[in-house]
């Protein structure tokens, strides 16, 4: 072996562990996002204080067994026991279980209508920004239903189809379908926008021209260069549609056209609070899903500032 082959072999020697090491340090978009997040104190924070809430209204039903809609008029108004740690309402029902029982009932109604509302926005959002022809009719649309007033929309809406759903899908199922479709046709506009304009920035970069210059169809590129690239603000927009759609949901059960009154969702039992703090002050100190509703929505919105896009470098 030459003096030049074994300085050659020992370049190469040296070169691979720097490869693999090279390899090993690859990082995804999905784990860079993931450490992005974990170093934001406040989404941590709030993450954790959503995991235990969701922990509570899912799990806390089998250990806490007692019927939430048990009446004991002898027992209402109790504050805080062991038998009832979260003390009972007006009519002696355990208001922990119906906390548990309103929570998963109305994180059920935020989460769907939040999936219907993004699917919307998105699906609006990318035909209308990467089809020129489809962007003024689509966006003109936009504008036209962000123009509706949405509560007395929704009132007239739930006042025209309650009756009908109830007949055919029953009345609890009946009423979580129309207020769940209601919701989330009603509250896609700002998903739809914003995806709008990630998506006139992004079709114009140079991947999205090499794709479409070797002749990658229009649902190719919107489907593995552009659609991956707009999930930041679709993610911000999803945390925000469930705290909306849980206050949403509150209001129109807080006006009486929300799920029957033996269920305990996170408008109810603002009613009662309001109406009999005067005449009990101990109505106000009861831990009631009206809490769990503002916690729940203040946790959604903590984790939104870590999930922001970063501004592209200069």
């Amino acid at each position: 072996m030459t003096a030049s082959e074994s300085v050659n072999s020992k370049i190469t020697a040296a070169a691979k562990p720097v490869t693999l090491q090279a390899e090993n340090k690859s990082r995804s978009l999905w784990s860079d996002a993931w450490r992005q997040f974990r170093r934001h104190r406040m989404a941590m924070a709030g993450s954790i204080v959503l995991a235990v809430i969701v922990a509570m209204v899912l799990i806390g039903p089998t250990i806490w067994t007692i019927d939430p809609t048990q009446v004991d008029i002898v027992d209402s108004y109790s504050n805080g026991s062991p038998e009832h740690p979260f003390g009972t309402d007006n009519l002696g029902r355990d208001t922990l279980a119906r906390v548990m029982q309103g929570g998963r009932i109305s994180l059920a109604i935020g989460v769907t209508a939040m999936a219907i509302s993004i699917t919307l926005g998105t699906l609006i959002g990318l035909l209308s920004g990467y089809f020129a022809r489809l962007d003024g009719l689509l966006m003109r649309l936009t504008d036209m239903f962000l123009s509706l007033p949405l509560l007395p929309l929704l009132l007239v809406i739930t006042m025209l189809f309650r009756d009908p759903l109830r007949k055919t899908f029953g009345t609890e199922a009946g009423i979580f379908i129309l207020t769940v479709t209601i919701i989330g046709a009603l509250n896609w506009m700002t998903t739809a926008r914003l995806v709008r304009g990630e998506v006139l920035a992004i079709k114009e970069r140079e991947f999205v021209l090499a794709a479409r210059s070797v002749g990658t169809s229009d649902a190719g590129i919107i489907r593995r260069h552009i659609l991956p690239n707009v999930m930041s603000p679709v993610i911000v927009a999803a945390t925000f549609s469930i705290a909306s759609a849980i206050i949403t949901e509150s209001a129109l059960s807080f006006l009486g056209l929300g799920l029957p009154a033996r269920f305990s969702d996170m408008g109810p039992p603002a009613v009662r609070r309001q109406g009999l703090h005067d005449a009990d002050p101990r109505a106000g100190r009861l831990a009631g899903d009206d809490d769990l509703a503002d916690h729940s929505v203040r946790q959604f919105h903590r984790r939104w500032p870590a999930r922001r896009p970063r501004p592209a470098p200069a």
